[in-house]
């Protein structure tokens, strides 16, 4: 575990940040991360991008993109509305924050 007692996953990635793997020049990644910074805060939630070009362990999506994992776990592909990705959240245990 971290510091902050969260969970490291697959890329040094810990449980509480969400990674959205795609390209610089894939438009569905950039429809996926305006809804992924939408929904985030709710939940807590860091997100990181990056290139799925950058590690071989992500070579299996490199014609899944946009691929969004938390916690090294795939939560979604290609496209994911505000309410999907909250109720994907909410299955993986994740409760939203108070305001």
């Amino acid at each position: 575990m971290s510091e902050a007692g969260h969970r490291p996953g697959p890329s040094g990635v810990d449980d509480r940040t969400l990674l959205l793997l795609g390209k610089p020049d894939c438009h569905l990644c950039h429809v996926m991360r305006e809804v992924v910074d939408r929904v985030a805060p709710a939940f807590g939630l860091d997100v990181v991008e990056r290139d799925v070009r950058e590690s071989p362990e992500w070579e299996g999506y490199r014609l899944e993109i946009p691929v969004l994992l938390l916690g090294g776990r795939e939560l979604a592909r290609h496209r994911l509305d505000e309410a999907g990705l909250r109720r994907r959240l909410t299955e993986s245990g994740l409760p939203l924050r108070q305001p």
